[in-house]
């Protein structure tokens, strides 16, 4: 189902966003575009390209519920030079003549499997009290960033051009991974320098590049009526929370800030996708306690239509 409350849309874009601009600015494009509040779902750096889920009208409610998803990226590392953001568009800061060959690196690829240790460039949206630490770097601040543990579900080697310095690699990971660091800990264990080339998002949980548009594209429609065959269903990507039918007298208790109690045990201490049992409309998230007590995390606004 598609929702729309006055006049607006609400749904989720999944954009392929081009490289040259930040998350944010290829999310206030869209913003312009369709007129309407919207929030994106898991920062790309800007000179990354690929699927950013981009949360329109009453979706940005829902954004919770899916930040936390596996990705899946390409990426080629560029080797034998080392930039401080670790991407093309930073400052060479060292050189090397050790270039991998195939061999080093099918050594070492797989010890980057699995969970892993990994601390992220200091050119990131990481907070550093109080203030990113990307910020901080660039007014010339030493910095020293915390380590973190991420997971690495498969991680391969796509494709080498060594002799010009470079492979592809295609990596599944958990969220929080940073990709240039990554290439940079996969360089050094080898012997050598690298910086990431070129990244391309290709999954972000339920969204991927298959149901992407582009920016120009998007631009391009210039009739927002055609937002219909873009824009996903609101309660598309929370799938893998249970469903919930009640009728329309018990969604108005919950509206009205009440607590129902439930008898299905296999909903018991879950959060349940609220629909309507007549319609199967979509309402919104709530959460079952272990005693069986329904009550409201997030639901739409009243008034919506369906188109």
């Amino acid at each position: 189902m598609f929702f729309h409350t006055e006049n607006n849309f609400n749904g989720w874009l999944c954009l392929d966003k081009p490289a040259g601009i930040s998350s944010n600015f290829a999310m206030l494009k869209v913003r312009k575009i369709l007129r309407q509040k919207t929030g994106y779902v898991g920062t790309l750096d800007p000179f990354a390209t690929g699927v950013l889920p981009i949360a329109v009208g009453e979706a940005k409610k829902f954004i919770r519920f899916i930040e936390d998803s596996d990705k899946k990226y390409v990426f080629t590392v560029s080797f034998g030079v080392a930039t401080d953001s670790v991407d093309k568009d930073g400052r060479i800061v060292a050189r090397t003549s050790k270039i991998p060959s195939k061999d080093d690196i099918l050594k070492v690829i797989d010890e980057f499997h699995g969970e892993i240790e990994q601390i992220p460039p200091i050119f990131s949206a990481i907070k550093i009290r109080g203030k990113r630490a990307c910020d901080r770097a660039r007014n010339g601040e030493s910095l020293r960033m915390p380590s973190r543990k991420v997971n690495i579900f498969s991680i391969k080697m796509m494709e080498e051009n060594l002799e010009d310095g470079e492979a592809t690699f295609k990596v599944s990971c958990s969220k929080g991974t940073y990709i240039r660091s990554l290439a940079r800990d996969m360089a050094e264990k080898v012997g050598s320098l690298g910086y990431v080339k070129s990244l391309r998002r290709s999954k972000s949980g339920f969204f991927s590049l298959k149901d992407s548009i582009s920016l120009e594209k998007l631009i391009k429609m210039g009739d927002t009526a055609q937002m219909a065959d873009i824009l996903i269903p609101l309660e598309r990507p929370l799938d893998d929370i249970p469903a919930l039918n009640l009728g329309d007298r018990d969604i108005g208790m919950l509206r009205n800030g009440l607590r129902l109690t439930i008898k299905k045990e296999e909903v018991f201490s879950s959060e349940v996708r609220i629909f309507d049992d007549v319609n199967q409309r979509f309402h919104g998230i709530g959460f079952v306690s272990s005693n069986g007590e329904l009550k409201v995390v997030r639901m739409c606004i009243r008034n919506w239509g369906i188109i």
